[in-house]
């Protein structure tokens, strides 16, 4: 081969490995909301368990998150893929690349919002505990020596634990047990079956159970929290803000234009006030 010929056939090698690595470059540089424009298509991860925020009615997963969700991939101009999961996987999920955003209710707490990026509030989420109708608890500081039960992994595990503690550090005994469940749903059951004495829960979600079953359970009272955060959002990656941006504008104009408040109104019978910021505590992303 002459000296021309081998410079060419170099060249042209050295241009066909460099044309993989830069396109490669190129889809790494791509963000998840450009991928999702791009290909028309946004995959969520959602547990469809907890009404009316979402569950699951003639076979479609239906609610207030739900709702929203419609007016989110509206405003992206894509089809949705919703994948129903237990919301123990839903952030190891998340991060694992399975879905594009959490499109279910995560409480903020201290930890969760140093490593994902949490969009405006959807919903108040203070901890609260119930009880069966007439059963004798007046106050969460009743619960010593009781069995209480919640959902495994979720914001109010972590602050009924933190009430615990409270317990035992103020004299008492502190819980006889905690007992966790896959699903809130389940510690409902629980608690109607005489499994547990108290079940912990969301303020919006209970309001429904309780105005559904005024018959079988009523509120004990709101869990004490030090934590001043307590707000329902979805959640992205720590490196997609401009999704989580993209998302929040979405928010903002629903509230403006009233169709949050409207469902709102549809879901849970009552508004809810909702901030545009100071919702996270000091080193969210």
């Amino acid at each position: 081969m002459s000296t021309f010929n081998r410079r060419r056939f170099c060249l042209t090698a050295a241009g066909a490995s460099v044309a993989p690595a830069l396109i490669a470059r190129e889809a790494l540089a791509e963000t998840t909301l450009e991928k999702i424009k791009r290909t028309g298509l946004v995959t969520v991860g959602t547990e469809a368990a907890l009404p009316p925020f979402e569950f699951v009615k003639d076979g479609k997963i239906v609610g207030y998150g739900s709702d929203i969700l419609a007016e989110v991939v509206k405003a992206l101009g894509v089809k949705v893929k919703q994948l129903d999961l237990p919301f123990q996987g839903m952030l190891p999920g998340l991060l694992a690349g399975k879905f594009d955003f959490v499109a279910t209710t995560v409480s903020v707490n201290a930890e969760r919002v140093k490593r994902y990026a949490f969009t405006s509030p959807i919903a108040p989420s203070g901890t609260y505990v119930i009880k069966r109708k007439n059963d004798p608890l007046k106050s969460p500081w009743d619960l010593n020596g009781k069995v209480v039960g919640t959902q495994l992994a979720s914001g109010p595990e972590t602050v009924i634990r933190a009430f615990d503690a409270k317990l035992k550090a103020a004299g008492g005994t502190g819980f006889k047990e905690l007992k966790l469940f896959t699903t809130f749903g389940d510690s409902y059951v629980a608690l109607a079956n005489r499994e547990i004495d108290a079940a912990a829960a969301g303020l919006p979600t209970l309001t429904l159970l309780i105005k559904d079953r005024p018959e079988v359970f009523e509120f004990i009272g709101e869990v004490p929290n030090d934590n001043p955060f307590t707000y329902n959002c979805w959640v992205v990656r720590a490196e997609d803000l401009t999704l989580r941006d993209f998302i929040n504008d979405v928010f903002r104009k629903m509230k403006e234009d009233g169709r949050m408040d409207a469902l709102q109104e549809k879901w849970f019978g009552f508004k809810m006030k909702l901030p545009d910021k100071n919702y996270l505590p000091p080193g969210a992303i």
